[in-house]
């Protein structure tokens, strides 16, 4: 496809006139049109325009009502909780009770997730209908984040997606919301296609058209803004950002946003399967179980000059899981600083004077300049001694499962929160992991220690908000203090649209359709 000469692109964009339908360019394509597929930005995002859940969130991450109106503790193991009247999905069937059961009770029959929602409902005992309009969720201990957290999972239509899997909504079949826009057609590795639904309780939704196009290449995401091929871009990279932002005839939205940006390490098997000595033999012991040599990659890491000149100020360097302003923040938790005669010397004392081998994975189109961060990262990663085998960036889609699947040893990763809090981050990041319980669903390095686990666990049992942020903090501490986890820096996320359309920024990063509208 020609592309148009900047300065005629312009001219062009500032022709149109606002229409009736909305194209969008996302950078990465969902896992599964299942809205319970993934609990993942890219999945989220799809499912937002389409799918409703019992709660959602203004643009800071602060619940509010959505299907569910209103919910009260009937006492510390049961939830009542209000659904929305009048609420109809795309077919014209009403929203009842039993529909809310069955999305709740779906989310452990899908199978093959890399971010399963089980992480949100894993405090869920049973859920039963009461009447058409009211549930009661009973927790298996008491859980006084439970509404917040299952109010994200989305809500099917059980007439329509009763025994049907992802591959069989995949496929288009099920795909019953009550969203703003009614699914129509996906094509894989290119769109995703819905219209206007007439029977929205939110009102008459600001587009008739929605398309998601899904272009990985940031160049070719700015070339069809600036052609008119499409009408709203996400993870503008910091220096298009500042192109757009100079411009007078594209809008630029940006917003510091929740997503943690770190580095995750294998640190629970004896043997890594991509560490070797030094000299590219192997090494019969997994380095990465000793928290000095942990607390050594952390202190070999410049955030500073990631952030700032790799990232162009499009990041905050970070010290810990959640920013400022989310319950559970430790004020005490400043980013490590800088300190390669610290991490050598934590080296030696574990037992690696002269380092050892290292392969970095990461994805190549998740994040902002992720496949750079990486490059940047092994090559401060080997001024402190340790040799990097190689740096391997991957598409997000094969990345993650392979991730998940613990096929890596040391891998930069991300972690987004929809709450308000860090429960949820704490929880599914660094809980021992257990499929059962629903805890550590992204805890990809397996990490584990027993106290974390048991003031998380305190925590998540506290009904007192102030109580239990605290406790949040002190399990925090404990992980840091562990190095359980690099934090690296929280991502400032940047969308660029034509001039007509208003985006609201988030910082949980939505990119769907309803968070733009004509203006």
């Amino acid at each position: 496809m020609k592309t148009l000469p900047v300065a005629a692109a312009f001219a062009l964009l500032a022709t149109q006139a606002a229409a009736a339908d909305l194209v969008i360019g996302r950078a990465s394509e969902q896992f599964s049109l299942d809205p319970q597929f993934a609990f993942s930005g890219n999945n989220i995002a799809t499912a937002t325009d389409m799918f409703d859940s019992l709660l959602g969130s203004d643009a800071s991450n602060q619940p509010e009502p959505a299907l569910a109106t209103h919910w009260e503790a009937i006492d510390p193991l049961t939830w009542r909780i209000h659904l929305r009247q009048g609420v109809t999905f795309q077919d014209g069937s009403p929203l009842t009770a039993e529909d809310v059961v069955f999305s709740l009770r779906r989310v452990k029959a899908v199978v093959n997730s890399p971010a399963p929602y089980t992480a949100v409902t894993r405090s869920v005992a049973s859920v039963d209908a009461i009447d058409p309009l009211t549930i009661e969720v009973k927790t298996n201990s008491p859980r006084p984040l439970a509404v917040e957290q299952i109010g994200t999972v989305n809500i099917l239509s059980a007439k329509a997606a009763t025994g049907l899997s992802s591959s069989d909504l995949n496929a288009g079949r099920g795909m019953v919301g009550t969203g703003p826009y009614r699914f129509v057609r996906a094509v894989p590795a290119d769109r995703v296609e819905m219209v206007a639904s007439p029977h929205y309780w939110g009102g008459k939704p600001a587009w008739d058209k929605v398309t998601l196009r899904f272009i990985p290449s940031a160049p070719a995401r700015i070339a069809a803004l600036l052609s008119g091929d499409v009408d709203l871009i996400d993870q503008l990279a910091p220096a298009d950002a500042k192109m757009v932002g100079g411009s007078d005839k594209v809008t630029l939205f940006s917003i510091a946003s929740t997503r943690l940006v770190y580095l995750a390490m294998d640190s629970a098997r004896e043997v890594s399967p991509f560490i070797t000595d030094a000299s590219g033999g192997k090494l019969d012991r997994n380095p990465l179980r000793d928290p000095r040599v942990r607390l050594a990659l952390s202190k070999s890491i410049d955030r500073d000059a990631i952030a700032s000149r790799l990232l162009d100020g499009s990041a905050e360097p970070a010290g810990q899981l959640v920013p400022q302003g989310m319950g559970g923040y430790d004020p005490t938790l400043g980013p490590q600083k800088l300190d390669l005669a610290g991490a050598r010397q934590l080296l030696t004392e574990a037992g690696y004077p002269k380092g050892f081998g290292l392969t970095l994975h990461s994805s190549s189109d998740r994040l902002p300049q992720d496949a750079a961060v990486a490059q940047a990262l092994g090559q401060m990663l080997r001024r402190a001694g340790l040799t990097i085998n190689g740096v391997a960036a991957l598409p997000y889609n094969v990345y993650s499962s392979a991730a998940s699947r613990q096929e890596y040893s040391l891998f930069l990763f991300s972690i987004g929160s929809p709450a308000s809090n860090s429960a949820d981050t704490l929880t599914s990041v660094l809980a021992t992991y257990d499929t059962a319980k629903g805890l550590g669903a992204f805890n990809r390095g397996r990490y584990s220690n027993a106290q974390y686990d048991a003031v998380l666990s305190q925590a998540l049992g506290e009904f007192d908000e102030a109580r239990r942020n605290t406790l949040l903090a002190q399990a925090t501490h404990i992980a840091i203090a562990d190095t359980a986890i690099v934090p690296l820096y929280w991502q400032v996320v940047h969308w660029g649209a034509r001039k007509g359309i208003v985006y609201t920024p988030r910082r949980d990063e939505g990119s769907s359709a309803s968070f733009a509208r004509p203006g």
